[in-house]
């Protein structure tokens, strides 16, 4: 019953029982599994597990995969075994699945003695990196719910947490070089009710940010429990929250912008200059300090060019440059910084639109606008995360049920996220050795409290889950074991989506959204890949 679907599984013969007195012990490279295991199991038990052998065992195995695990369980022990911290930890993860959900339900069980199934396990995840979004620059999330998040994430053996920081709407992370980021650009006048294109606005202020402080505090909580934090700061587009507390971002020198009010694309996108760059620069200065991860997102997605086909100051950038068109000085201006960061020793990540002027070389390319624009990343010599918006952006509306909660986009079902196949098609040998994963996408414009949230996100980031770790499709399969992963669920207070829809309360009558057909998504996905076919 365990989720995501594992690789292999025996059954066996007899149950062990978990009491107070089991003792848990691991061998010292995986002391940080043992010590996650042993807290998540004390509200089942009423104590902390003794040290000691004989009850679960957590041991090096070295011939085992990178993330791989074991999980054996008899009568008379619990056995995991791990090439590598991250794998014993999932093998943890898999035991407490393994446990009557009760367990999940911290402090109020009034058992202490437990059945563990017999079983035996081998596991190794697909892909390396399975990831989810989580935007927060649209509708800030508090520091607890995010860590609630993280455990979420890593108990489904989810090991990515791309944390959109900055965008039009709000800029979310303290930068003590320029304070105003945040005293100006964390906050907004209002936000609309529902789709932009109904009009209404609740009037109602709107931010947050998280000090450096907190962010220290988030990586390190989601480090214990394997999960990378990989920040973005988008650039040059999705800008505007910087602009309106520093105006000379800008490009039009006579405007004061607010922090942006509206969801959709905005106008504003940064200016070309050296002090631009340099401002951008000292920004992630900082941002390399908090984040110790490998990648870095410099964003490069929806920027319009208006303004700089408008601007003296881009013209005469690109005649100095060289450059024959908006989407090369885009390409330029964003190699400004994935320089910057393959210099530090980090590797940039960048949406695919960047493929339309040229991809800046050592840049792993996000691919959100369908697996022809994944496929055209690798055959450019790319590592490619897919994120496809069909299929794996979680704020698009669950079903054609009238009452779905603020319906946007196309149906994106649980079906369709467990059937999603994050290789795109036609690639072969090494070609496919460059798609490194997926991740799913939270994008907030519409979600605006933690309960939405989890409404959006839940059952379907399980099923997302299942696609990116076991690569296997059986969904019947899926949904029998999603009948127990919803009572772990429930018992951890998770607001997920029921199977007949959206509860009373989970309704939003007074927020109307703004549906849309598969067919004209699947028009819009068709216009795109040609023009990237056009790209030089």
């Amino acid at each position: 019953m365990i989720i995501p679907l594992p690789s292999r599984t025996a059954g066996g013969a007899d149950p062990f029982e978990l009491t107070p007195a089991t003792p848990l012990t691991a061998d010292p490279a995986l002391s940080r599994a043992a010590a996650w295991l042993r807290e998540a199991l004390t509200p089942a038990t009423g104590c902390p597990l003794p040290e000691g052998t004989g009850g679960i065992e957590i041991r090096t195995a070295p011939g085992l995969p990178p993330e791989g695990y074991e999980l054996t369980v008899t009568a008379e022990r619990v056995l995991i075994r791990a090439g590598d911290p991250a794998g014993a930890f999932y093998g943890a993860q898999s035991l407490r699945q393994l446990l009557d959900p009760a367990v999940y339900r911290a402090g109020r069980t009034g058992k202490r003695r437990w059945q563990v199934a017999p079983v035996t396990i081998g596991d190794r995840p697909a892909f390396r990196w399975r990831g989810c979004l989580i935007d927060v620059a649209r509708h800030f999330l508090p520091k607890h719910e995010l860590l609630r998040y993280i455990d979420l994430l890593a108990m489904h053996k989810l090991n990515v947490l791309h944390l959109h920081l900055t965008d039009d709407q709000g800029w979310r992370l303290e930068i003590r070089k320029y304070p105003r980021l945040t005293e100006v650009g964390a906050w907004r006048r209002e936000s609309p009710v529902g789709s932009v294109v109904h009009g209404r606005f609740d009037g109602r202020p709107h931010g947050g940010y998280y000090s450096q402080d907190d962010i220290r505090e988030i990586v390190a909580y989601a480090a214990d429990r394997f999960v990378t934090v990989v920040p973005e700061i988008d650039l040059p587009g999705h800008t505007r929250a910087a602009i309106a507390a520093y105006p000379e971002l800008g490009n039009l020198a006579e405007a004061q912008p607010e922090v942006g009010t509206g969801w959709g694309i905005q106008d504003d996108v940064l200016n070309v200059s050296d002090a631009a760059i340099t401002f951008f620069k000292d920004v992630f200065d900082e941002v390399l300090e908090l984040f110790p991860g490998e990648y870095v997102c410099v964003g490069g997605d929806e920027a319009r060019k208006g303004q700089w086909r408008e601007s003296l100051d881009a013209k005469q950038r690109m005649a100095d440059l060289g450059l024959r068109s908006v989407e090369e000085l885009q390409t330029w201006f964003v190699r400004q910084f994935t320089d910057y960061l393959i210099a530090r020793g980090r590797t940039p990540l960048g949406w695919d639109e960047l493929l339309e002027g040229g991809v800046p070389a050592g840049t792993t390319v996000a691919a959100w606008r369908g697996e022809e624009c994944a496929a055209l990343a690798v055959r450019a010599g790319h590592d490619v995360v897919v994120s496809p918006f069909t299929g794996t952006y979680l704020d698009f509306r669950q079903s054609e049920l009238a009452d779905e909660p603020v319906p946007i986009g196309s149906v994106t079902s649980l079906r369709d996220v467990h059937a999603f196949d994050p290789l795109p098609a036609g690639l072969a040998g090494a070609e496919r050795e460059r798609v490194l994963g997926a991740q799913a996408a939270l994008w907030t414009e519409h979600i605006d409290s933690p309960r939405l949230l989890d409404y959006m996100a839940f059952p379907r980031l399980a099923a997302f889950a299942e696609a990116v770790w076991s690569g296997r499709q059986d969904f019947d399969g899926f949904t029998r074991r999603l009948a127990v992963h919803e009572k772990r669920l429930e018992a951890l207070g998770v607001e997920f989506r029921r199977e007949g829809g959206p509860l009373p309360w989970q309704r939003r009558p007074d927020a109307p959204g703004e549906p849309r057909t598969r067919a004209a998504i699947d028009a819009q996905l068709m216009a795109w890949t040609a023009n990237l076919r056009r790209a030089p």
